[in-house]
């Protein structure tokens, strides 16, 4: 049994049926990845999975649990974790600041309180270092590139230590140098247990990171496999090429 698994889900926004009865299975400790032509339900899968968006029908399960349309939070708290094609950070806030709020989990009221205890503010000095930020700790957020907001909102993730991160488009309009450095990190939090699932359509990026590949095309899954089966499937062309 996958550790999260989506079972026949469907979404409809009026006339427009985003997710047709979807299904995916995410393995315990693997780097998935999500890919499909824009418009194919990727981001909509996301926002379903982690409580953004309240399914029609179908079944998503996390481990032993049903999450079917539980809120944000709760999912959060479970042990799944995400990113957003457009970062959500707090930009007038410092780096460092930033961590605090993800720490405190309280949102900016956090910064009204102290560290909850000097470990865990090493940790996020700690994952600020991971991901290259430390030298940029008391710089206001709005003030980084978009890869170094894409770095920070990754570690803003991390702090909380989840099972599962979603990633929706990590490399997306970062320069090659920040890609290989992201795709290093995911690797290196998978060595040590981290579940991914990343939504990408850099292909290059996510046929290299990614053991396993689930196509998506308007709101279905039509192919799974690994990158080389994904490279050759004529619904996979045709998906991409047809449309």
């Amino acid at each position: 049994m996958s550790l999260l698994e989506v079972q026949n889900v469907s979404k409809a926004f009026g006339g427009i049926q985003a997710l047709n009865t979807c299904s995916l299975g995410v393995e315990q400790g693997s780097i998935s990845g999500l890919i499909g032509p824009n418009g194919s339900g990727k981001t909509t899968l996301f926002n379903v999975i982690t409580g953004y968006e309240k399914v029609d029908t179908g079944t998503i399960r996390f481990s032993t649990q049903t999450i079917t349309n539980a809120k944000p939070d709760n999912v959060f708290r479970l042990g799944i974790g995400r990113t957003f094609q457009l970062t959500r950070i707090f930009p007038r806030l410092t780096v460092m600041e930033n961590m605090h709020v993800a720490a405190q989990r309280e949102g900016a009221r956090a910064l009204l309180s102290r560290w909850s205890s000097t470990h865990e503010q090493k940790r996020a000095l700690d994952l600020l270092d991971f991901v290259g930020l430390t030298q940029l700790k008391e710089m206001p957020a709005a003030n980084l590139s978009y890869g170094q907001k894409k770095l920070l909102e990754f570690a803003f993730v991390l702090i909380a230590e989840p099972q599962v991160i979603l990633l929706d488009e990590p490399a997306g309009g970062i320069n090659p140098t920040l890609i290989h450095q992201v795709a290093e990190r995911i690797r290196t939090l998978n060595k040590s247990g981290v579940t991914f699932l990343v939504v990408e359509h850099n292909m290059e990026f996510v046929m290299g990171l990614c053991e396993k590949i689930t196509v998506m095309h308007r709101g279905a899954t039509i192919a799974e496999g690994t990158p080389q089966e994904v490279r050759t499937n004529p619904a996979v062309l045709e998906a991409y090429l047809g449309d």
